[in-house]
């Protein structure tokens, strides 16, 4: 027999955003790099280091952390990523060795992101019907996009009033407290809970019958499609969050925050409006549009950047529509794993394919650093690469297949 109960979700939704706020400290990289450099004296790759192991590290952290949350639940695997995010922001506080903010910023705050992140989204898309999957998805994850709109003029009061390690320290308990406590709000429906239909359900697919293993996934070749597509659109859109505040210095100067936290408006957007607009015309028909436009703003960003005098606005417009479009990726993706795989095994389905999101973050900036490197501070060669691959990544949509329910 079914059960049919009161629905929670948006309780278990609002949880998960508020948490995403708090490990969205990693879009904030690019505030940190100039007084890293200032105070530490690190050059070159070695200040996108730690930034893109995190991402590695969070990546593939999210295959074991959602085995964990389908076996033990989200309460638990989040709880756990507070505590270790906290971990890694106190230790990088108490030094300034490269290696020890390796293990700091890039394993330890890596690996509580993973937890906390892979334990907010499946837990609220379980209590919403599938014409709301975009919906729900997106609002969720907004709140990782969304982090740096307060965190950008957080870090920079802490950094300027208390100096770049008793930041990390204050950041550090902050996130342990916030995290660890909202993640006693995150839990599964009952046995046999079924959702009520949603009102006016458009083009998204319903979840798939048969729900996949993991195993599943890796011999189907609709999997790596999506992989490569996610890897291509997230990599291009972190390589520029990685670097936003750089970019923005010319014109902006020690304004350039602002370009930050504005970029953050248009990647949370991006998340609730795309999920909604692929519940309305279709998953495939959405990634492709945002994959096109990606492409065409890093075009358009190339003679900006290499302007002495680009206009502060100009700058901010650009951040805002490149956020926009990354931030899409990070609500279609989840919303395609549903979809196609079902969710039985979403957290672990989905934490395969968020790996795809870590290599492009590790190896997108990484490229980035050394191109700009080579071409004296330039992020031509870089914008061109990262337009290309992302024209070749909208075409590829054209391929994906929907499972049939």
């Amino acid at each position: 027999m079914t059960k049919t109960t009161s629905n929670p979700g948006w309780l278990v939704a609002g949880s998960g955003l508020g948490i995403n706020l708090a490990l969205g400290v990693l879009y904030t990289w690019s505030l940190f790099k100039a007084t890293i450099e200032k105070e530490f004296g690190w050059q070159g790759g070695q200040l996108n280091d730690p930034y893109a192991l995190c991402c590695l590290v969070f990546a593939f952290t999210m295959i074991f952390a959602g085995r964990c949350q389908d076996r033990f639940g989200p309460r638990v695997t989040a709880t756990a990523g507070g505590l270790l995010v906290g971990a890694g922001m106190v230790l990088i506080s108490t030094t300034s060795n490269y290696q020890m903010w390796l293990l700091g910023f890039g394993v330890l705050v890596g690996l509580g992101i993973g937890c906390g992140y892979s334990s907010a989204t499946p837990p609220a898309l379980k209590w919403f019907p599938p014409a709301q999957t975009g919906l729900v998805a997106g609002l969720v994850v907004a709140g990782f996009g969304l982090a740096p709109v307060y965190l950008a003029p957080v870090s920079k009061w802490l950094l300027h009033d208390f100096g770049l390690q008793k930041a990390m320290l204050y950041l550090g308990v902050a996130f342990t407290v916030i995290v660890c406590g909202l993640a006693q709000m995150l839990k599964n429906p009952p046995a046999g809970y079924v959702t009520a239909p949603a009102v006016g359900a458009g083009a998204a697919a319903p979840p798939a019958a048969n729900n996949s293993t993991p195993g599943e996934l890796l011999r189907s070749p609709g999997f790596y499609l999506l992989w490569t597509i996610y890897c291509i659109g997230a990599g291009a859109g972190l390589m520029v969050i990685s670097s936003i505040s750089g970019m923005a210095k010319k014109s902006m100067g020690e304004h350039a925050f602002i370009a930050v936290a504005v970029m953050a408006i248009g990647n949370a957007g991006g998340r609730i409006i795309a999920g909604v607009l692929s519940d309305k015309i279709g998953r495939r028909w959405t990634l492709m549009l945002v994959l096109a436009v990606q492409a065409g703003l890093m075009f358009a960003a190339i003679p900006i950047t290499g302007a002495k005098d680009s206009a502060a606005l100009t700058i901010v417009l650009l951040a805002t529509f490149i956020g926009f479009n990354y931030g899409a990726n990070l609500a279609l993706f989840p919303s395609f794993a549903k979809d196609l795989w079902g969710l039985k095994n979403f957290g672990m389905n989905y934490g395969v394919l968020f790996t795809a999101w870590g290599v492009g973050g590790f190896v997108f900036p990484k490229f980035q650093q050394m191109l700009t490197a080579g071409s004296g501070g330039s992020f031509q060669t870089a914008l061109v690469l990262a337009g290309s691959l992302l024209i070749l990544a909208a075409g590829l949509t054209l391929f994906i297949r929907a499972k049939r329910a």
